[in-house]
């Protein structure tokens, strides 16, 4: 009999210590996932670096980026339209297209608007080695120097990116910018549907990063009726550089940054 109970008492302490074992390893494997999602120190998520696609803040903006590498005849414009509505963006040029149009780049320098760069020639970059893109880089900082722009800003052709291309433009001083929220006027689809893309996008939230393209068919016309849509959402709309953070943050697997805690 007291054998019998002693058999009976190791058993319900077996099936507890399973269960007990069982909760520990889903409560690891939960915590495990998590720090997946959130891990990172600066941009490396899950061992691979990430460009800055938004901003995690408490502040209600927003930022409009322009990638600008071909032609000029929409241009200055939407420079016209931005500063009739006191709105200040970031442009995303190449070196090509700052030789070619210097009386622009001085009209984006002058009137308050972020300049970064795309690279000498709107390249895809994220297939060449660190010493061709350290290249590519050193000499689109050259040219902007000459028009007296200092860069820290810069977008990856295409949004097409590799680890070695992100830590290569860290190493000369950039942030590597891409968005969340691409209006896709590349597409020509018309500025319903392009103002459409970005005002009922679930990405527009505070730090949302907005891609345009300077010389598509409807952004220009679509922009005023734009920035008033994300006016209307009490969205302020600012630069990237004054959304990004520099230090003290890390980054989520979309690529929004994140500050760290103190």
């Amino acid at each position: 009999m007291l054998r019998s109970f002693f058999m009976s008492f190791q058993k319900k302490a077996w099936k507890k210590y399973i269960l007990f074992a069982a909760a520990a390893c889903f409560l690891l494997s939960g915590g495990i996932w998590y720090v997946k999602e959130y891990t990172t120190v600066g941009n490396s998520v899950n061992g691979h670096e990430m460009p800055v696609c938004s901003v995690e803040t408490d502040e209600k903006q927003a930022a409009l980026t322009f990638e600008t590498a071909w032609g000029d005849k929409k241009t200055g414009e939407i420079l016209d339209i931005l500063k009739e509505e006191k709105i200040r963006a970031t442009f995303f040029v190449t070196a090509g297209w700052m030789r070619e149009h210097p009386d622009l780049v001085g009209r984006m320098k002058a009137e308050g608007h972020d300049i970064g760069t795309m690279g000498v020639s709107h390249e895809n970059l994220s297939e060449q080695t660190s010493a061709e893109i350290r290249a590519e880089l050193q000499e689109a900082e050259h040219t902007a120097k000459e028009e007296g722009i200092s860069m820290e800003l810069f977008r990856p052709p295409y949004g097409r990116y590799s680890d070695t291309l992100i830590r290569t433009a860290a190493e000369e001083g950039f942030f590597t910018i891409c968005w969340s929220i691409d209006s896709r006027d590349w597409k020509n689809y018309g500025k319903r549907s392009l103002i459409k893309e970005v005002v009922e996008s679930e990405e527009l939230r505070n730090g949302a990063i907005i891609r345009l393209n300077s010389e598509a068919k409807f952004t220009k016309g679509a922009l005023k009726e734009l920035i008033e849509n994300i006016e209307e959402k009490s969205y302020e709309i600012v630069p990237v550089s004054e959304m990004i953070l520099r230090e003290n943050y890390h980054m989520d697997v979309k690529g929004r940054q994140i500050p760290r805690m103190t």
